[in-house]
């Protein structure tokens, strides 16, 4: 591969599991970014995202107006979708309902999806991956229900694939058994 950042991206956090809360909470906006374009676009508009977003504060973006709406549609460096960005702010205070509970509760409330235990794909060619999986459809309808947008099944699928809830790895990359010894 060609592109560095995609393959650093690949080689060192693709997949790998996470359980930091506002990592999982950054990783599933960008995913709901990402709906109808390629994850690539979205690497490389990463940091323009964080920055436009106070590094994705839920507290803070939970707290956007008006105002920020049309700042963030101004905004060249980034997706400019008004439906993305509403979409991220009422997500952040879906976020901060699931996190009243305590820290750690939205990344429990994720991984109680896979039972804690990130799913293992067993696969040859990238092209044999499933887009969706009753987990991720499961997960997709219980956020709906939590009053999160952009979280339909094969963006869930994708969002669990990332952040090592699925490893997706093909079985003949280095990173499916390395990704599997890093899981809790």
């Amino acid at each position: 591969m060609d592109d560095a950042l995609y393959r650093t991206y690949h080689d060192e956090e693709w997949g790998v599991p996470e359980y930091d809360d506002r990592q999982l909470f950054e990783k599933l906006v960008l995913d709901g970014f990402q709906a109808g374009l390629s994850w690539r676009t979205i690497l490389y508009k990463r940091e323009s995202f964080r920055t436009a977003f106070d590094k994705f504060s839920p507290e803070k973006i939970a707290d956007y107006g008006e105002a920020d709406v049309k700042r963030l549609l101004q905004d060249r460096s980034i997706v400019r979708s008004e439906s993305k960005i509403r979409a991220t702010m009422s997500n952040a205070r879906c976020y901060l309902k699931i996190m009243e509970t305590g820290k750690g509760a939205f990344s429990n409330y994720l991984w109680g999806f896979v039972n804690g235990n990130p799913i293992v794909e067993s696969i040859e060619c990238y092209k044999e991956h499933p887009v969706q999986s009753a987990e991720s459809e499961s997960l997709s309808k219980d956020l709906k229900a939590k009053g999160f947008k952009f979280c339909g099944p094969v963006i869930t699928y994708a969002f669990m694939q990332a952040v090592g809830m699925v490893n997706g790895h093909e079985i003949n990359c280095p990173r499916w058994r390395e990704v599997q010894a890093l899981a809790r």
